[in-house]
């Protein structure tokens, strides 16, 4: 598990069972059109600052993962010094088992 304190698999599972969560890819808009987890909205790291047009509520709990995990690391730190409360860095989609959709 590395850097993260849930593994991506397990880290989706968490998201499903919440009720107001948000599952964030923040790789790039090429990389998300590839694959992507269902249910997860695509803002890119460099374009972070637009989190606050999609998620306005800062006690929003945030999933965020990317290709290994090293920019959702980056992604959580940002979305904290914002202000959001709750994010959690769940790793690279590498890792994860399920069925990704296009």
């Amino acid at each position: 598990m590395g850097l993260f304190s849930i593994d991506i698999d397990a880290g989706v599972a968490v998201y499903q069972m919440s009720k107001k969560g948000v599952l964030v890819d923040v790789r790039t808009k090429a990389e998300y059109e590839r694959g992507h987890i269902p249910e997860s909205i695509n803002i890119e790291l460099e374009h972070l600052d637009k989190i606050l047009e999609k998620v306005p509520d800062k006690d929003t709990p945030l999933f965020v993962y990317c290709r290994s995990g090293r920019r959702s690391a980056r992604a959580k730190s940002s979305l904290k010094r914002a202000g959001y409360r709750d994010v959690t860095n769940i790793g690279g989609i590498v890792n994860y088992h399920g069925t990704l959709e296009k």
